[in-house]
Protein backbone atom coordinates (compact mmCIF):
# COMPACT_ATOMS: atom_id res chain seq x y z
CA UNK A 1 0.00 0.00 0.00
CA UNK A 2 1.20 3.59 -0.69
CA UNK A 3 1.74 6.14 1.72
CA UNK A 4 -0.09 9.14 0.42
CA UNK A 5 0.05 12.12 1.61
CA UNK A 6 -3.24 14.34 2.61
CA UNK A 7 -3.41 18.41 2.40
CA UNK A 8 -5.88 20.20 3.83
CA UNK A 9 -7.39 22.82 1.67
CA UNK A 10 -9.56 25.89 1.45
CA UNK A 11 -12.21 27.15 -1.01
CA UNK A 12 -9.57 29.07 -3.08
CA UNK A 13 -7.79 25.69 -3.96
CA UNK A 14 -11.29 24.62 -5.59
CA UNK A 15 -10.26 24.98 -9.05
CA UNK A 16 -7.22 21.92 -8.19
CA UNK A 17 -10.07 19.61 -7.02
CA UNK A 18 -12.32 20.59 -10.32
CA UNK A 19 -9.35 19.55 -12.49
CA UNK A 20 -8.83 16.54 -10.38
CA UNK A 21 -12.92 15.70 -10.84
CA UNK A 22 -12.66 16.31 -14.33
CA UNK A 23 -9.98 13.46 -15.02
CA UNK A 24 -11.54 10.94 -12.96
CA UNK A 25 -15.09 11.26 -13.77
CA UNK A 26 -17.56 12.07 -16.68
CA UNK A 27 -19.18 14.10 -17.93
CA UNK A 28 -17.09 17.24 -16.44
CA UNK A 29 -18.27 19.92 -13.86
CA UNK A 30 -16.60 23.19 -13.73
CA UNK A 31 -15.87 25.41 -10.87
CA UNK A 32 -19.05 26.69 -9.78
CA UNK A 33 -20.46 23.42 -9.17
CA UNK A 34 -18.17 22.92 -6.52
CA UNK A 35 -18.30 26.75 -4.91
CA UNK A 36 -22.63 26.13 -4.97
CA UNK A 37 -22.03 22.94 -3.66
CA UNK A 38 -20.43 24.25 -0.42
CA UNK A 39 -22.40 27.52 -0.18
CA UNK A 40 -24.03 27.82 3.20
CA UNK A 41 -22.05 24.65 4.34
CA UNK A 42 -20.53 24.37 7.97
CA UNK A 43 -17.00 22.19 8.45
CA UNK A 44 -16.36 21.63 4.66
CA UNK A 45 -13.24 19.29 4.48
CA UNK A 46 -11.98 19.60 0.91
CA UNK A 47 -8.40 17.62 1.05
CA UNK A 48 -6.02 16.51 -2.23
CA UNK A 49 -4.16 13.46 -1.88
CA UNK A 50 -0.55 13.14 -3.18
CA UNK A 51 2.22 10.14 -3.73
CA UNK A 52 5.82 11.41 -4.93
CA UNK A 53 3.83 14.86 -4.77
CA UNK A 54 2.06 14.48 -7.80
CA UNK A 55 -1.70 14.65 -7.31
CA UNK A 56 -3.74 11.21 -6.77
CA UNK A 57 -6.53 12.33 -5.36
CA UNK A 58 -9.27 14.23 -3.62
CA UNK A 59 -11.99 14.23 -1.05
CA UNK A 60 -14.91 16.81 -0.18
CA UNK A 61 -17.33 16.28 2.67
CA UNK A 62 -19.41 19.01 5.13
CA UNK A 63 -21.84 18.57 7.64
CA UNK A 64 -24.95 16.66 7.13
CA UNK A 65 -26.64 17.42 10.37
CA UNK A 66 -25.06 18.10 13.98
CA UNK A 67 -23.94 14.59 14.53
CA UNK A 68 -23.49 13.26 11.04
CA UNK A 69 -20.14 13.82 8.63
CA UNK A 70 -21.36 14.09 4.49
CA UNK A 71 -18.72 12.61 2.35
CA UNK A 72 -20.13 14.05 -0.60
CA UNK A 73 -17.18 12.83 -3.64
CA UNK A 74 -14.06 11.56 -3.70
CA UNK A 75 -11.88 10.08 -6.53
CA UNK A 76 -8.66 8.93 -7.33
CA UNK A 77 -6.44 8.86 -10.65
CA UNK A 78 -6.17 5.89 -13.00
CA UNK A 79 -2.74 5.66 -12.44
CA UNK A 80 -3.25 5.44 -8.57
CA UNK A 81 -5.93 3.29 -7.82
CA UNK A 82 -5.80 0.08 -6.38
CA UNK A 83 -2.81 1.60 -3.99
CA UNK A 84 -4.93 2.11 -0.81
CA UNK A 85 -5.23 5.81 -2.04
CA UNK A 86 -8.93 6.33 -1.61
CA UNK A 87 -9.00 3.56 1.84
CA UNK A 88 -6.49 6.08 3.28
CA UNK A 89 -8.71 9.19 2.56
CA UNK A 90 -11.61 7.30 4.16
CA UNK A 91 -10.01 7.05 7.24
CA UNK A 92 -8.43 10.73 7.38
CA UNK A 93 -11.77 12.14 6.72
CA UNK A 94 -12.89 9.37 9.64
CA UNK A 95 -10.63 11.30 11.98
CA UNK A 96 -11.05 14.68 11.33
CA UNK A 97 -14.40 14.15 11.59
CA UNK A 98 -14.40 12.28 14.98
CA UNK A 99 -11.73 15.18 16.28
CA UNK A 100 -14.75 17.16 15.81
CA UNK A 101 -16.61 15.44 17.84
CA UNK A 102 -18.89 13.53 14.90
CA UNK A 103 -20.50 10.39 15.92
CA UNK A 104 -21.15 9.06 12.15
CA UNK A 105 -20.04 9.38 9.25
CA UNK A 106 -22.21 8.35 6.20
CA UNK A 107 -21.83 8.19 2.15
CA UNK A 108 -23.87 7.21 -1.32
CA UNK A 109 -22.32 5.12 -4.04
CA UNK A 110 -24.39 4.17 -7.20
CA UNK A 111 -24.54 0.89 -7.00
CA UNK A 112 -22.42 -0.29 -10.21
CA UNK A 113 -19.19 1.29 -8.81
CA UNK A 114 -17.77 -2.08 -7.07
CA UNK A 115 -14.40 -0.58 -6.31
CA UNK A 116 -16.26 1.66 -3.61
CA UNK A 117 -19.01 -0.46 -2.25
CA UNK A 118 -16.29 -2.86 -1.56
CA UNK A 119 -13.98 -0.33 0.29
CA UNK A 120 -17.16 0.89 2.32
CA UNK A 121 -17.69 -2.56 3.59
CA UNK A 122 -14.37 -3.23 4.16
CA UNK A 123 -13.94 -0.25 6.52
CA UNK A 124 -16.68 -1.21 8.91
CA UNK A 125 -19.66 0.67 7.06
CA UNK A 126 -23.04 -0.76 7.48
CA UNK A 127 -25.99 -0.26 4.97
CA UNK A 128 -28.37 2.15 5.89
CA UNK A 129 -30.71 2.40 3.00
CA UNK A 130 -30.57 3.23 -0.82
CA UNK A 131 -32.42 6.58 -2.49
CA UNK A 132 -32.83 6.97 -6.12
CA UNK A 133 -30.90 9.15 -8.37
CA UNK A 134 -33.45 10.93 -10.79
CA UNK A 135 -30.86 13.09 -12.22
CA UNK A 136 -28.85 9.65 -13.34
CA UNK A 137 -31.83 6.84 -13.38
CA UNK A 138 -30.36 5.15 -10.78
CA UNK A 139 -29.96 3.73 -7.00
CA UNK A 140 -27.71 5.10 -4.62
CA UNK A 141 -26.71 2.95 -1.37
CA UNK A 142 -26.34 4.74 1.88
CA UNK A 143 -23.65 3.58 3.89
CA UNK A 144 -22.98 4.83 7.68
CA UNK A 145 -20.56 4.34 10.39
CA UNK A 146 -20.50 4.94 13.56
CA UNK A 147 -17.36 7.08 14.95
CA UNK A 148 -15.65 5.24 17.70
Amino acid sequence: MANAKFDILGATDLDLIAGLYNQIFKPGRDLQFFHRRFQSRHNPLIMAASLDDRPAGFFLGFELKPSVYFVWLFGVLNDYRRAGVASQMLEAAQAWAKERNYTSIRFECHNQHRPPLHMAIGHGYDIVGIRWDADRGENLVIFERLLD
